[in-house]
């Protein structure tokens, strides 16, 4: 069907749907066909006007989708069967929900007859709404053919209100395939959106103009506010940022500490700060050492969540609204009233500097790697990372980011996601090349995607990094149980003869010496590559990692009393 051919006077539910994901500004969509969505995405493929994935299974469909929201700014719309597979998206529903990514999940049902009747129906799963509820932002079931696209709109809407996240939608097998009139509107609805309240914002500025050395949170809340935090840079303002909010400053700008939150020397310097003013940032427990990193004071928050208020941290003052605007408006208040501690930014510079190269050292080898990724790599890339020891102690922060959705991580620390997220990622083509760091434990959780990046040809570099082993899980075992190695080594098989099979191709770094040719051998290639690196024949870091950083709480020495 063409775009200029007219809409029928009837037509089925599940074409309806895919029109109204048309009008959604969706050009890719995800998923796996099985009997329960088959209308749905006969009517996709009939219409031709959306890219339909299929993957090899519905988690890494899910994460597909989400890699693919999250670089792009839009929904993402995934398509699952109901059942078993419904229950194999929740897992990855939970990472987009914990990512607060706006997506839409469309599962089968079976007919309505035989639902909730007990009967052991094929693909039927007792409760599966109430399951769905539990790992979405939302989930609904689609009653009658008479009210699918209003459940469906609603579903989308809510998806992309902020705080943003995944939304159900259970649709019946026969209600897809029920004939009904065409809709007279079948545009989404309007997001709701909060005014700015001028007065709170006027508020904080006259708190904020007595501070000489004030700083910046920023969290993936704040992604479409890059140039309202260009107004306050301007203005004298330092900059840190949660994982989920790299690259809102460009990571190499002299007035940010990029994502080094945690690092002792960071810590020194937040206590030279006199304000601190965090926008749309839960303040993770594993981005302030369990709630205990000691942040500068005064601290005020930002946040479309009115639920942020006085969470994890206290708050001096609290403002609900849209990051973008209400920083606009703040920057405006300041214009010209703040006077900044010259010695502020150089103290800044210093402490990153400090972190960084504390980081560095504890690379051992693989500082060389790091070198060379960064050489390779430019500045127009998606930088997406698997939860691996090589994330945790350099991925996160080492490789500057430059724009503010260009990184992409396994932020609920699910093993196994970040391959698929990549390919999302890549598909959505928003940056040159998309590159993506995992390790072998967590490859092969969803080893079969590999398949459905050859087959898209989505133009991925996957930077698998082999130690044969659930690396971090051994770390902790050598801190914590007396390095006693129980269920951490891992049978892998051998990856070349894998993506020779495949049609991938495949490279290996034995030495961090090859790691130059080998990345520019793969940037010449099309499509996605995948190199591997020997880190058994390379070598450990030189620092081991064993788990997120924990702050010890203080223990009270006992008293009399």
């Amino acid at each position: 069907m063409s775009d200029a051919a007219p809409n029928p006077v009837r037509a089925t539910v599940a074409e309806v749907i895919a029109a109204f994901i048309e009008q959604c500004q969706v050009h890719t969509v995800f998923g796996v066909i099985s009997i329960h969505n088959m209308p749905m995405l006969d009517a996709i493929h009939r219409r031709g006007r959306i890219r339909y994935v299929g993957a090899r299974g519905e988690a890494g469909a899910v994460n597909m989708a989400d890699g693919h929201a999250r670089v792009s700014g839009g929904l993402g719309v995934v398509f699952t069967s109901t059942g078993t597979a419904a229950g194999n998206a929740a897992g990855a529903l939970v990472e987009a929900l914990t990512a607060g990514t706006p997506l839409l999940h469309l599962t089968g049902q079976i007919e309505t007859p035989f639902l909730d009747r007990d009967l052991a129906y094929i693909h039927e799963a007792p409760a599966q709404l109430a399951m769905l509820q539990a790992v979405s932002k939302a989930a609904y079931r689609v009653a009658s053919a008479s009210t699918a696209l209003a459940v469906v709109r609603e579903a989308v809407r809510v998806a992309l209100t902020a705080p943003a996240g995944p939304v159900s939608v259970e649709l019946p097998i026969d209600i897809q395939a029920t004939e009904i009139d065409w809709p007279v509107d079948i545009a989404p609805a309007p997001v709701r959106t909060w005014p700015v309240d001028n007065d709170r914002v006027l508020q904080l500025a006259e708190r904020l103009v007595k501070a000489r050395r004030p700083l910046l949170w920023l969290g993936g809340g704040s992604r479409a506010a890059g140039e309202a935090v260009g107004r306050l840079l301007a203005l004298g303002f330092g900059v840190v940022t949660s994982v989920q909010g790299r690259g809102v400053v460009a990571e190499d700008h002299t007035q940010s500490l990029g994502a080094f939150n945690v690092h002792p020397a960071v810590e020194r310097f937040y206590q030279t700060c006199d304000a601190l003013l965090v926008v749309g940032s839960r303040l993770r427990g594993n981005e302030t050492l369990t709630y205990r990193l000691a942040l500068p004071t005064p601290l005020y928050r930002i946040d479309a969540n009115p639920l942020a208020d006085q969470r994890g941290y206290p708050n001096a003052l609290f403002l609900q609204g849209d990051a973008s605007a209400v920083l606009h408006q703040l920057a405006d208040a300041l214009q010209g009233r703040l006077r900044i501690d010259p010695d502020f930014l150089p103290a800044l510079a210093a402490a990153r500097a400090e972190a960084e190269a504390g980081v560095q050292a504890g690379l051992g080898p693989y500082a060389g790697l790091v070198t060379s990724l960064r050489r390779h790599a430019g500045s127009d890339f998606n930088w997406v990372r698997d939860v691996t020891i090589s994330n945790s102690t350099w991925g996160n922060r080492l490789l500057p980011l430059h724009q503010p959705r260009a990184g992409v991580h396994a932020l609920g620390g699910g093993i196994g996601q970040g391959m698929p997220m990549a390919i999302g990622a890549a598909l959505a083509g928003t940056a040159a090349r998309t590159w993506c760091l995992v390790g072998d434990g967590g490859l092969m959780l969803n080893v079969g995607e590999l398949a459905t990046a050859v087959q898209e040809r989505a133009d991925v570099v996957i930077l698998l990094m082999n130690d044969q082993a659930y690396g971090v899980i051994r770390n902790i075992q050598d801190a914590v149980y007396g390095g006693r190695h129980a269920y951490v080594e891992l049978q892998q098989p051998d990856f070349g003869q894998l993506c020779r099979s495949l049609g991938l191709p495949w490279h290996r770094i034995d030495a961090i010496e090859q790691a130059d040719a080998v990345f520019q051998a793969a940037l010449v290639e099309k499509g996605p590559v995948l190199i591997e690196v020997d880190m058994c024949g390379i070598g450990d870091f030189s620092v081991a990692f064993a788990g997120p950083p924990v702050k010890p709480a203080v223990v009270s020495e006992p008293t009399d009393e």
